[in-house]
């Protein structure tokens, strides 16, 4: 009868028992349950396209990964004779293998940008320069000055 009584007054009575176990007991009455709405992990790409918007890196990221797919944007075998030097001011600059290939993506040059708007909008591009190779001229450029200039002293 000692045992009966002594079991009864650790596990019957609630007064009786330990703080450790009320508060087990409190934990399990939460209603915290698997599978339950808001106990999923976020996924790792959610996690890092809220943390890009919030730092205000969108626009870099977004003309790097630009940069990167060029040859998807304009084609396997133009972007083989071109490559994007970089992006000022809305612009986006193409260095090409020839000056006829810079006419053909002059040509291009509404379809390119298209494409471009569709895919990366917060790179923020307007439009785009194509150049050829670089050459000294003489001729026009924006630091041309009138008159003979620098050829006066070939001979």
């Amino acid at each position: 009868m000692a045992v009966y009584q002594r079991f009864r007054r650790v596990f019957g009575n609630p007064a009786v028992r330990g703080a450790t176990a009320r508060k087990r007991n409190e934990k399990s009455t939460t209603g915290s349950a698997p599978f339950s709405p808001g106990r999923d992990p976020d996924r790792l790409g959610s996690i890092v396209e809220g943390l890009t918007a919030r730092m205000g890196w969108n626009s870099p990221l977004a003309r790097s990964d630009l940069m990167l797919a060029w040859a998807e944007i304009a084609g396997a075998d133009t972007a083989a004779h071109s490559t994007p030097v970089g992006i000022e001011d809305g612009t986006l600059t193409v260095e090409c293998e020839s000056t006829a290939w810079a006419t053909q993506l002059r040509l291009m040059r509404v379809e390119i940008t298209t494409r471009i708007a569709e895919r990366y909008p917060d790179a923020g591009v307007q439009s785009i320069r194509f150049s050829g190779p670089d050459a000294p001229s003489w001729k026009r450029g924006p630091r041309s000055i009138p008159g003979r200039g620098p050829r006066d002293t070939y001979g």
